[in-house]
């Protein structure tokens, strides 16, 4: 049976509630998926449903970890007919943005198309779509689609609804796939202490600290040296937003679990995974990645600039705001707004977002 979705319903609320209690209650992509699948399938109305996740190191290939109805022929012929798939085409350009098939093609369009005649020809009839593109970060992106055999549009109410489901979607994936092989391999935490390529701390607030990396320490001391420390050695930064997320709890919609802090050529993201709870607590661990930068100034640029101005340039092409840039050159907000009129006479552009695009296209004519 189907239930209706009233947006703030109670109904609809509890809906949501069995979504997310699912999507929290593993770290096994398949049995999470699944679980949650059977109750969204219902509440939208869906014939046909999957999962696919990308592959490390190989683009365009993905596996298939949730899977609902669909012929096995579909997968086995998925990589011939991928570059026809008018839905990976529309929603990996708005990655984490629900559509519908008709934000992605007209109806003529979509009966014209190759994939439409395809599915049809497997005996998987495929009339309409509602898809997600989830970008996890970390080189990885996934996609989850339902399908609907009948004619029937899938409504904004509808989208809406999983696209209020979208962050715990992205967050779910990502989890089950960093730290679902570590928890089969053995003791979870164990594990993710030995995790390479990334620093971590495992908490379990308020008091308790589990295990951290043996580098952890002199990461946090490199990147907040003078900031305010509190529990665990901790920069308040950090506390405050795992306090926010922990009052949350794992089923939080909205927020940062995410954070990043920029340097010139460098950045440091810290992630915040909740863990699956032990008795008498609730673990989280931080993991910390050091991101190298290498920053591309046409080398023209290198000659009509002063090297303060450079220095000004590579802040701005990291992404930095004004404030951020004047604080960490030790200069004055205004001294730092004059250096950038003066880039902007010398290399002729009208404002900072020109400069930005002029810097990516001479990069990328340069790669060319």
């Amino acid at each position: 049976m189907r239930v209706k979705i009233q947006p703030g319903s109670m109904q609809g609320e509890q809906v949501l509630l069995d979504v997310m209690t699912a999507l929290t209650s593993s770290l096994d992509l398949t049995e999470v998926f699944s679980e949650s699948h059977r109750v969204l399938s219902r509440v939208l109305a869906a014939d046909f449903g999957g999962l696919c996740v990308s592959r490390p190191g190989e683009p365009g290939q993905y596996d298939w970890p949730m899977v609902h109805d669909m012929p096995q022929v579909f997968f086995d012929r998925y990589p011939e007919i991928s570059d026809e798939c008018f839905v990976s085409a529309a929603v990996i350009q708005q990655p984490n943005i629900v559509l519908r098939d008709t934000e992605m093609l007209s109806r003529q369009e979509m009966w014209n198309s190759a994939m439409y005649a395809h599915c049809r020809e497997m005996h998987m009839p495929v009339e309409r779509v509602i898809s997600v593109s989830l970008d996890m970060g970390l080189g990885w992106h996934s996609g989850f689609t339902l399908y609907r055999e009948n004619r029937k549009a899938f409504s904004e109410q509808e989208r809406a609804f999983l696209q209020r489901l979208t962050p715990i979607l992205a967050r779910t994936v990502r989890n089950c796939l960093m730290l679902g092989d570590l928890a089969r391999q053995g003791d979870l935490l164990d594990q993710l202490f030995r995790h390479t390529g990334l620093e971590s701390i495992v908490l379990s607030p308020p008091n308790t600290e589990l295990m951290r990396t043996p580098h952890s320490t002199a990461l946090l001391h490199r990147w907040f040296p003078d900031a305010p420390c509190g529990r665990f050695g901790l920069p308040q930064v950090l506390l405050e937003a795992l306090e926010r997320l922990s009052r949350s709890g794992q089923r939080m919609l909205s927020g940062q679990d995410v954070l990043t802090f920029r340097r010139p050529g460098k950045s440091l993201k810290v992630t915040f995974l909740p863990l699956p709870a032990h008795p008498g607590r609730t673990p989280w661990a931080l993991l910390f990645q050091e991101v190298f930068h290498k920053v591309q100034l046409p080398t023209d640029w290198r000659k009509r600039l002063t090297p303060r101005e450079l220095e000004v340039v590579e802040r701005v092409l990291n992404g930095w705001d004004n404030q951020t840039i004047a604080e960490d050159m030790g200069s004055s907000l205004n001294t730092l707004k004059t250096h950038l009129k003066r880039v902007f006479v010398k290399l002729a552009v009208p404002s900072r977002s020109k400069l930005i695009l002029l810097a990516q296209e001479r990069s990328a004519e340069a790669e060319g």
